[in-house]
């Protein structure tokens, strides 16, 4: 649709919706262009509301925390939609079962389960991202992902309709699954174990040091670039971006982090050209040195 007839369409959204908004401050990288539409979203009643206007004329894509996306620097001629404080909630369900809003942070999370001595939630402690971008993509860490710890799924197509998902309806594979592009993801249940404070807590801080350690902190980066390549090396990722190109390779301000090879990183002024090529660059290095092709594990918006 041409802007002036979306105008018209959401004029009763106020606020919420935005014209030509800067994407750049709203990812981790800090890179990227303008959408023709955000909006964001205060309640669910709204959001339908919003998607049955919409009708599916439009292209759709959430943004979370956006600690793993690299958007493109020219205008994404569609709709960035962004959840409100209204999605970002937790809740106890019995003595082992937690409700979690979408928008709700991993970290979050797993502070939540700590104070309520739940334990299998600590991985999530080392995870920058938000609730919904990590069942989207079965994020995880220290050998465990949200599939271990998953009961079910509240979300909304892109027609306004809700929908419950048990996890045992979804095939989940390593950083994938087969859930529909057109969903958003509203709230997620999960089950944890009982266990003390202090046990969790000690689990919690051994990963935190570890990831400390070895990964690049407090910097414009978006998380691991590549997955594994399961069932072709007994290697991971960062040993074959290593072995295949220089550590100081770069495209302008867009370089590989010295500290981990599979976090890429912005320098200071990286666009998305220069982010984009490097990621091809290495991609196909890898490929050209070793023989086994590695993809991507951000999520691209162009």
């Amino acid at each position: 649709m041409q802007e002036n007839e979306l105008k018209d369409l959401l004029k009763d959204f106020g606020n919420n919706v935005i014209f030509n908004q800067d994407l750049k401050k709203k990812n981790w990288f800090n890179i990227g262009g303008r959408s023709k539409v955000f909006y964001k979203a205060d309640n669910l009643k709204e959001l339908i509301k919003f998607l049955k206007l919409l009708n599916n004329e439009e292209k759709i894509f959430v943004i979370g925390a956006g600690s793993n996306i690299l958007i493109s620097d020219s205008l994404f001629d569609g709709v960035v939609i962004k959840l409100s404080k209204n999605f970002n909630r937790t809740s106890l369900l019995g003595e082992d079962v937690i409700i979690s809003g979408s928008a709700v942070l991993d970290r979050n999370l797993s502070q939540f389960a700590e104070k309520n001595h739940l334990s299998g939630f600590e991985f999530l402690s080392c995870i920058p991202g938000s609730i919904g971008g990590g069942i989207r993509m079965n994020a995880g860490c220290f050998g465990k992902e949200f599939k271990d710890i998953l009961l079910s799924i509240q979300a909304i197509d892109n027609n306004g309709n809700l929908i419950t998902i048990p996890a045992e309806k979804i095939n989940f594979e390593y950083r994938n699954n087969d859930l529909p592009e057109n969903l958003i993801f509203l709230s997620a249940s999960f089950k944890g174990v009982k266990s003390s404070s202090s046990k969790i807590k000690h689990q919690t801080d051994q990963m935190k040091a570890k990831k400390e350690k070895n990964q690049p902190m407090r910097i414009k980066t978006s998380g691991s670039t590549f997955k594994n390549p399961i069932n072709q090396t007994n290697k991971k990722v960062w040993e074959l971006i290593r072995e295949s190109v220089p550590i100081d390779t770069k495209f302008g301000d867009a370089q590989i982090s010295e500290k981990h090879s599979n976090f890429f990183v912005n320098k200071g002024n990286a666009s998305f050209k220069d982010m984009k090529k490097l990621i091809n660059h290495v991609s196909s290095e890898v490929l050209s040195k070793t023989g086994i092709r590695i993809d991507k594990e951000i999520k691209i918006l162009e």
